[in-house]
């Protein structure tokens, strides 16, 4: 072999290890600490307008985690259906050609105001002031309906056993009926440079607020607002 061919063939032995090991020693991998930056201002503008005092934390992500560097802006978004509330799943994305995706968990408090029960109350008792008070309790572990205000509750029915110590729901309590069936209603209805009323029959029963349906002497039948003093709002 001559040296001119030997250095030739050493030559391009070395072009192509060169070319060879070239993108695997570029291959750059994605740092975690920007996939959390990115999560962590998500959750915070996405609970900031929670009731309570809203805290969270971030749970850990494999550090054996490789993924290739995002050239593009990392995107974080929710699972369909999800919520931050609670135990959650937040995702991040990168929106190349040959992008990837990732979720990192993280754990949601909202504490606010609940009222509690201070005595049992049973079924068919009205609340009064005295029977219930407001307690911290984080939302996100209680039943949704969750009573976060005094007012809620006090003159109201219990329709269900509630216990000593127990938060109160909006389902476990009904308002009071101001509007018996049979009963006598006046119907009101306000418009702009108008108003018009007429009695009716109560069809049903309803407490302040709810929706009744009220016969009129016409025989027609007109849908209302059951308020306090036997009236009907009807919308024009």
């Amino acid at each position: 072999m001559t040296p001119t061919l030997r250095r030739l063939i050493l030559s391009c032995g070395a072009l192509i290890i060169a070319s060879s090991a070239g993108p695997a020693y570029s291959l750059e991998r994605q740092k975690i600490p920007p996939i959390l930056k990115v999560v962590e201002n998500f959750v915070r503008s996405e609970t900031a307008n929670l009731p309570g005092r809203v805290s969270f934390h971030l749970g850990a992500v494999d550090p054996h985690l490789k993924l290739p560097a995002c050239q593009a802006t990392l995107e974080p978004f929710l699972p369909t259906g999800a919520r931050l509330w609670g135990q959650s799943m937040v995702g991040v994305r990168c929106n190349e050609q040959n992008g990837w995706s990732m979720y990192v968990p993280a754990t949601i408090k909202v504490v606010a105001n609940v009222v509690h029960a201070v005595r049992p109350l049973s079924h068919g008792q009205q609340v009064v002031a005295t029977d219930i008070t407001l307690q911290e309790s984080d939302l996100t572990q209680l039943s949704g309906g969750a009573l976060t205000e005094i007012d809620q509750a006090v003159g109201k029915t219990v329709v269900s056993n509630i216990g000593s110590g127990q938060p109160l729901r909006q389902d476990q309590l009904r308002a009071p009926i101001i509007i018996q069936q049979g009963q006598t209603v006046m119907l009101q209805t306000q418009g702009r440079g108008f108003s018009a009323s007429a009695e009716g029959k109560a069809l049903t029963a309803a407490s302040d607020g709810q929706t009744v349906q009220v016969r009129i002497t016409s025989g027609r039948t007109i849908s209302g607002i059951a308020r306090p003093g036997g009236v009907v709002e009807v919308r024009p």
